[in-house]
């Protein structure tokens, strides 16, 4: 630890968490409130925009044309089906559904009747969805997503020869924060590059000063840096791979506990 961490190890009291509030009472952030006596904040610093079907209409797919579907959230699945519905488009019963997560394979339900043999599941990250684009290699892949999206995904299909559309079907956006320009927090929590850039366009005066800044991803904690801001809490690490973990490592230091 540098000795300008080491200086900016004051208590902490409050965290401003960047997603919306956990809907499971059993969340670790709820947890670790109740712990150290912290009040715990969440507020989204971004939202998603769907585009226009005259937007989409734009990128010329043929959403039919297509042997399966890559989805790696809700919102890629909410605005996915919206569009099929303005567009009148019904999906086949022989589509092929590849989803990032349980939690995503479950929410697509909501839409389609799930045929176990036509849909493949990953635990948590694109990459464990890899070895079934592999095996799969001659489907004719669909990819809806933001405007903002990582690279893991096309970058593999493209290493790998497999043919495959992006198609944009919702902007991800700087939510408006004015309301919080006068309230002050210890931490301020951030999953996303998306995330600082919002911070930053909300108030492009920002000073950090005391604020603790934690950065869950390279990417995040990469931005962090080339916005001019001190990193303080990165995750994961070895011994912290989830952003609560690595808060109360932060906290039990700070706090000197």
């Amino acid at each position: 630890m540098s000795k300008a961490t080491k200086d900016r190890l004051n208590p902490v009291r409050s965290i401003l968490v960047s997603q919306p509030k956990p809907s499971d009472e059993r969340s670790p952030y709820f947890q670790l409130a109740e712990k150290y006596k912290l009040k715990i904040d969440f507020r989204p610093f971004i939202q998603v925009e769907p585009v226009s079907i005259k937007e989409f209409r734009k990128q010329k797919i043929d959403i039919l044309k297509h042997t399966a579907i890559i989805f790696t959230s809700r919102n890629a699945i909410d605005h996915f089906f919206t569009i099929c519905k303005e567009l009148k488009i019904e999906m086949p019963a022989d589509m092929k559904y590849f989803c990032i997560s349980e939690q995503t394979a479950h929410y697509l339900q909501k839409y389609i009747v799930i045929r176990k043999r036509k849909l493949f599941v990953g635990q948590k990250t694109a990459s464990d969805l890899f070895d079934y684009f592999k095996k799969h290699k001659s489907e004719k892949y669909l990819f809806p997503c933001s405007d903002i999206r990582k690279d893991d995904i096309p970058e593999y299909l493209d290493k790998m020869g497999i043919s495959y559309t992006e198609a944009v079907i919702y902007h991800t956006v700087a939510a408006d924060l004015s309301d919080l320009r006068d309230i002050k927090y210890d931490i301020l929590a951030f999953f996303s590059p998306s995330g600082i850039r919002s911070l930053k366009h909300n108030f492009p005066d920002f000073e950090q000063n005391n604020t603790r800044i934690a950065a869950f991803g390279p990417t995040t904690s990469k931005e962090v840096l080339d916005q001019g801001l001190i990193l303080d809490i990165e995750a994961p690490m070895p011994n912290a791979p989830s952003m609560t973990g690595a808060l109360e490592l932060y906290i039990k230091k700070a706090n000197n506990l």
